[in-house]
């Protein structure tokens, strides 16, 4: 090589470097070291945020879902409470009739 291909290589170099350490300049300002751990400490601390309000959405809504379904989280069905009835006319027995559990309204979708 001669010295004049070794100074365009070395200008271009210095020239990179010079063009790195402007962009690291503004995007991270003049503490580079501090701002990283900063920011990878706000990214730790949103991840792990964000981790928690999916997993407290997920626990309401299995707690919801089985509520609507009527099952409980152990595999059982919750059978309705259903008032007896002290007269044997066909409006209570109607009405016993077309509330069915809400397990049997959800498997007829």
């Amino acid at each position: 090589m001669t010295a004049a291909q070794d100074y365009d290589s070395q200008l271009l170099e210095s020239v990179s470097v010079r063009r790195r350490r402007l962009r690291d300049a503004l995007l991270f300002g003049g503490q580079r070291g501090r701002r990283s751990v900063d920011e990878r400490l706000g990214k730790l601390f949103a991840g792990i945020v964000i981790a928690a309000v999916l997993c407290a959405g997920c626990v309401g809504w299995s707690f919801i879902s089985h509520k609507l379904i009527g099952k409980t989280p152990y595999g059982t069905s919750v059978q309705p409470t259903s008032l007896p009835s002290t007269s044997g006319s066909p409006a209570a027995s109607s009405s016993t009739s077309s509330t069915s559990s809400p397990a049997v309204k959800s498997s007829a979708r």
